[in-house]
C-alpha cells in the first residue's frame, strides 16, 4: 500500500515538473507584460498581435517555414521509414540485427555530430545550404524513426496473410495496399507524429544545415531572440497554440486506436 502511494506520488511530482513550464507560458500568454512573470491583468492583446499582419512578419515566416519543413520531412520520412522497415522486416535474422543496429546509429546519435555531418556532407557536394538542406537534414533524422515505430506493427502481424493475399490473386503491390499497409497503419501514423514533433523541437542539426541566407525557423528564431536580451511576447501564446494543437492530435488519434482495437 504504502510503495504504491509512493510511486503514484512519485508520478504526479515528474508530472508537475514536467507541465509546470507550459502552464505557466499559457497563464502568461493571456497578459501584456513583456517580461515573464510580470502579471498586468488580463488581456489577449498578445494573441491579437500575434495574427496581426506585419506586427511579426519575421516570426510568421519561422512559423511557416517550421511547419512546411515538419510536414514534407514526415512525410518523406513515413514513406521511406515504413518501406524500409518492411525490407528490414523480410530480411534474414542475422542481417535484421545489423541493419537494426544501423538504424539506431543516427537516434543514439549527439544531434550536434549528426548536424555537423551534414553541414560536411552539403559543403562536400557543394550543395548551398537554406531550405532544402534543412529539409533533407530533417527527412533524415526523422527516418530512423518512424522504422522504429513501424517495425513493432510487423512482428504483431499474422506473416500468412500476405502469403494467402497472394494465392487469392492479389498483385504484391495490392496484397502491400490492402494487407499490410493497414496492419502497420497505426505505426505509421504514430510515426509522422513523431516526425512532426522531432522537426518543430530540431535546434541543433537546423543550425548547422540552415546556411547564411536569411531563413529562419522557430527554433533558431527564438535563439536569435534570446541572444538579444529576452524572448518576444507573442512566443508565449504561440507556443501555447502549438501545445494545444499536438495534444488534441494526440487526443484524437489515441482515441480512434483505441477504437479501432475495441472493433
Amino acid at each position: 500500500m504504502v510503495k504504491r502511494i509512493l510511486a503514484q506520488a512519485y508520478l504526479w511530482v515528474i508530472l508537475f515538473v514536467l507541465y509546470l513550464p507550459i502552464v505557466i507560458i499559457f497563464i502568461y500568454s493571456f497578459t501584456e507584460a513583456k517580461v515573464l512573470g510580470n502579471w498586468t491583468g488580463f488581456s489577449t492583446k498578445l494573441y491579437t498581435s500575434l495574427f496581426s499582419s506585419g506586427t511579426h512578419h519575421s516570426l510568421m515566416n519561422a512559423l511557416i517555414n517550421t511547419i512546411t519543413i515538419a510536414l514534407l520531412a514526415s512525410c518523406v520520412a513515413t514513406l521511406l521509414g515504413s518501406v524500409t522497415a518492411i525490407g528490414i522486416y523480410n530480411l534474414k535474422a542475422r542481417s535484421k540485427k545489423a541493419i537494426g543496429f544501423v538504424n539506431s546509429i543516427p537516434i543514439l546519435n549527439g544531434d550536434i555530430i549528426t548536424g555537423i555531418s551534414l553541414f560536411l556532407l552539403f559543403i562536400s557536394l557543394g550543395i548551398s545550404q537554406g531550405y532544402l538542406t534543412v529539409l533533407l537534414a530533417h527527412i533524415t533524422f526523422c527516418t530512423p524513426y518512424v522504422v522504429l515505430s513501424v517495425l513493432p506493427r510487423l512482428k504483431q502481424m499474422n506473416p500468412n496473410i500476405y502469403e494467402a493475399a497472394l494465392d487469392l490473386g492479389a498483385t504484391p503491390m495490392q496484397a502491400l495496399r490492402k494487407v499490410i499497409i493497414p496492419e502497420i497503419r497505426p505505426g505509421m501514423i504514430s510515426g509522422f507524429m513523431l516526425s512532426v514533433t522531432l522537426s518543430i523541437d530540431d535546434f541543433a542539426v537546423t543550425v548547422f544545415t540552415i546556411g547564411n541566407q536569411g531563413l529562419e525557423t522557430l527554433s533558431t528564431y527564438i535563439y536569435a531572440d534570446a541572444r538579444k536580451g529576452g524572448l518576444t511576447p507573442e512566443l508565449r501564446p504561440l507556443s501555447t497554440i502549438i501545445f494545444i494543437v499536438v495534444l488534441t492530435l494526440l487526443i484524437v488519434i489515441n482515441h480512434r486506436t483505441g477504437k479501432a482495437k475495441n472493433n
